[in-house]
């Protein structure tokens, strides 16, 4: 079966989505995303930026969740920090992305609440009074429905939802993104060019099957100028719930997430430990800081959401220029 050669070097030779050979050059042959660039699809055309720039104006940090991997708990990690940046006293909201697999809702105890409008446009719907969350699930008929949808559809629900969600006056809004650097991921970073996003917090698992597809995420950040806030190591370890003694479900053979910053001058957040009851709480769209404070886990995500907090509101986090520059030496 005779086919396009994959070029070796198109990965390092991407010429970005905004670059006018974007889809068109050598580099770019055999590239998943090739008619999309190709096509001006990528790049900041006829999509209403002005309009949700001037959404995005009232919100003062804009943070993706990424992960090149399924299955790491990207969803976890996102919904677990909303519900502790909220219980901080921020003002949050929870933005959920991943249009074929919304999660969200369940995750934040929201399963069969549906969305309001008005003239101001669509209302979140609230687990309290500052935390607010918007997820293609509150639009299903049927939860267990299958969204069948090409990426144009896609991309114009998430125009949508920049641009026609009333947030309000946020402190911080998380945006729970699905796996991979496809169509989703380019439309989300080019709609909020102009929004100043602070950047991204990238999610793995200690073992390389995880870590290589997240150095594509990485990868991507780069390609699309996104700084990276940090990386978070989920399920790093579990913890037994009787004896405490901890143990290595998913062993590196590579250095895990912490080998992966140091190669790229990135910064680890922390590292949550599976814990049973972060599962549960998941199901039962709970917090897990309220259902075990004293919990490894719990530990971890205020730790993380500490460093989030520093990260953002104190301007320390890395330059666009700087992490570019890090990741090419």
């Amino acid at each position: 079966m005779e086919g396009k050669t994959i070029p070796e070097n198109a990965n390092e030779n991407c010429p970005g989505v905004e670059s006018e050979a974007a889809g068109k050059g050598d580099s770019c042959s055999g590239c998943p995303n090739q008619q999309i660039c190709a096509s001006g699809g990528g790049k900041q055309t006829d999509i209403g930026l002005q309009d949700i720039e001037s959404k995005m104006s009232k919100i003062k940090h804009k943070i993706l969740v990424l992960s090149g991997k399924g299955g790491v708990g990207k969803s976890t990690v996102s919904s677990q920090l909303a519900f502790m940046l909220a219980a901080s006293g921020k003002e949050v909201g929870l933005l959920d992305v991943d249009i074929c697999g919304p999660s969200i809702p369940r995750m934040l105890g929201l399963e069969g609440n549906e969305v309001h409008s008005s003239n101001a446009g669509w209302s979140p719907v609230y687990v309290t009074g500052n935390l607010g969350v918007m997820s293609i699930g509150f639009l299903l008929g049927n939860p267990d429905d299958a969204i069948i949808w090409r990426g144009p559809r896609k991309n114009g629900l998430i125009k949508q939802f920049l641009t026609d969600v009333d947030w309000g006056e946020l402190d911080y809004l998380i945006i729970d993104t699905p796996p991979g650097t496809s169509d989703e991921h380019i439309s989300m970073v080019q709609y909020l060019k102009t929004s100043s996003a602070d950047g991204a917090i990238v999610v793995t698992t200690p073992q390389e099957v995880a870590l290589s597809d997240v150095r594509k995420e990485i990868s991507f950040c780069k390609k699309v100028g996104l700084p990276i806030i940090g990386v978070v190591e989920n399920m790093s370890g579990f913890i037994c719930p009787c004896c405490k003694v901890r143990t290595d479900i998913f062993p590196t053979t590579s250095g895990g997430a912490e080998a992966m910053c140091k190669k790229f001058d990135l910064d680890l957040l922390g590292k949550v430990p599976l814990e049973p009851k972060i599962g549960v709480s998941g199901d039962k769209g709970e917090s897990i800081e309220e259902k075990d404070p004293d919990s490894e886990a719990t530990k971890a995500y205020k730790e993380i959401v500490n460093r989030i907090i520093q990260e953002c509101e104190k301007g320390t986090k890395k330059s666009e220029s700087d992490f570019i520059n890090q990741l090419d030496n």
